[in-house]
């Protein structure tokens, strides 16, 4: 279901050619894919999409998830589509939606750079919060609110 929501990724698009795409027919085979991949030492991560809540998916699944992922060092993402904010073995949980697109410089009528909201509502070690993105020339930038001086002070400063 996620292929058919969100499609399948283009690897023109990615910096890298080296790229193992797996589909796998229900959310227990992604997670055994997943739990593998991590084990690989020839892998630099593995990202997984799920949809929805899937029963497989539950506390211990996510627990040595993120156990394999931390004894082998690989880092892993599980992105989940349309799912509920539920107990999770994950040591980041962030929620990531669209933003609407930042004013076009060359003419205001016309959409500009695309942006995000991320928040990160639980963490080891880590406070929550909350931020817009945008991205461009490979790299995310903070999005200060209007009228948010300082964080516009800070963005100056650092390019």
């Amino acid at each position: 279901m996620a292929i058919l929501e969100s499609g399948r990724i283009h690897p023109p698009g990615l910096p890298t050619a080296n790229l193992i795409h797996v589909t796998a027919r229900d959310a227990k085979d992604a997670l055994w894919a997943m739990e593998e991949g991590v084990r690989c030492a020839a892998l630099s991560a593995v990202i997984g999409e799920l949809w929805g809540d899937p029963r497989a998916l539950d506390f211990t699944a996510t627990r040595r998830l993120a156990v394999a992922a931390e004894r082998s060092g690989t880092p892993c993402w599980l992105v989940r589509l349309g799912g509920t904010a539920n107990l999770s073995g994950a040591r980041m949980r962030w929620r990531v939606a669209s933003a609407p697109s930042l004013i076009n410089p060359l003419d205001g009528r016309a959409p500009g750079l695309a942006a995000w909201d991320a928040e990160l509502f639980r963490a080891r070690g880590h406070p929550p919060g909350r931020w817009s993105l945008t991205h461009e020339a490979d790299r995310f930038h903070l999005v200060a609110a209007a009228g948010d001086r300082a964080l516009g002070e800070v963005e100056r400063l650092s390019a």
